[in-house]
């Protein structure tokens, strides 16, 4: 077969959209990923993250294929892509919908008086405990002043996010802090560290997306911040040199535990009872 017929054979059409659980999905939707048992370590990593559709395709014998773009792109760091660009290819029984959201012009104006902000890698070992945490922590009923979201290595979303003025924005994170691997802590950090450039760093810079770098970025970008707390676990493994893709078995032993304790914070929080001094609790 020549060159130019294989080339025809490996075409994919472009689709305006695709059947999928009842309805139809196009480019700009969200789903979350359900890639089918017995994948490769990758496909195991992505299970249950969300991301928006790029793109929808069918191959010449029919076939669908849907091009996400991960909320939480791993690929920055890391390359390890299905294809460039960052884009990953599933079948349409392997994406779940996700509601519509309505446009920002249509919502009510709500401020939202607590963030629970997610960071980090999850193809970085444990630096995946942030993000796995928030997971767990949005299938919970939680009070409508609370936002629950997942960041990852998302620097530059969470420092807008900041700009929303929070009462207390929480930071979940993996926390190298002396401590043995899978230790919850409670961090509560000073603000004023925050404003000025020349603010020293400090251990909390476990992957591409330095806290505490976001923090002054949002400040010099105007943000009112508040309460800032940490809520961090010891990890054990950070890094793909150390052959790791998900939790090490203590922080992942640690996630529920984290999960139940931010859940009384808030509960706290919203009560009035959290101590308005700098602290650091473990769990």
């Amino acid at each position: 077969m020549n060159e130019w017929e294989w080339q025809l054979l490996e075409d994919k059409t472009p689709v305006e959209s695709v059947e999928i659980a009842g309805g139809l999905v196009k480019a700009g939707d969200r789903v979350r990923l359900h890639p089918r048992q017995g994948g490769d370590v990758l496909d195991i990593a992505l299970a249950g993250q969300t991301g928006m559709v790029e793109a929808l395709e069918q191959d010449y014998e029919g076939k669908f294929h849907v091009c996400v773009v991960l909320d939480n792109d791993p690929g920055r760091d890391m390359g390890l892509l299905r294809q460039p660009g960052h884009r990953f290819f599933f079948d349409p029984e392997e994406v779940e919908p996700m509601p519509a959201q309505p446009n920002a012009e249509e919502q009510p104006k709500q401020k939202s008086g607590i963030l629970i902000a997610g960071i980090g890698n999850i193809f970085l070992g444990d630096d995946g405990f942030g993000v796995e945490v928030i997971r767990r922590l949005a299938q919970r009923k939680l009070p409508t002043e609370v936002r629950v979201a997942d960041f990852g290595i998302r620097g530059f979303d969470l420092a807008y996010a900041l700009q929303d003025g929070y009462e207390t924005t929480i930071l979940v994170d993996a926390f190298p802090n002396g401590h043995e691997p899978g230790t919850v802590s409670l961090i509560e950090l000073d603000p004023r560290d925050f404003g000025s450039a020349g603010a020293p760093q400090s251990g909390v810079e476990t992957h591409g997306m330095n806290p505490l770098n976001v923090l002054r970025m949002a400040a010099s970008m105007g943000a009112s911040l508040n309460k800032i707390l940490l809520a961090g676990c010891e990890p054990a493994t950070l890094g793909p040199e150390e052959g790791q893709i998900g939790l090490s078995e203590p922080v992942e032993k640690a996630v529920d535990e984290a999960v139940d304790m931010l859940d009384s914070v808030i509960n706290k929080i919203l009560a009035g009872n959290w101590p308005t001094t700098n602290m650091e609790a473990q769990a």
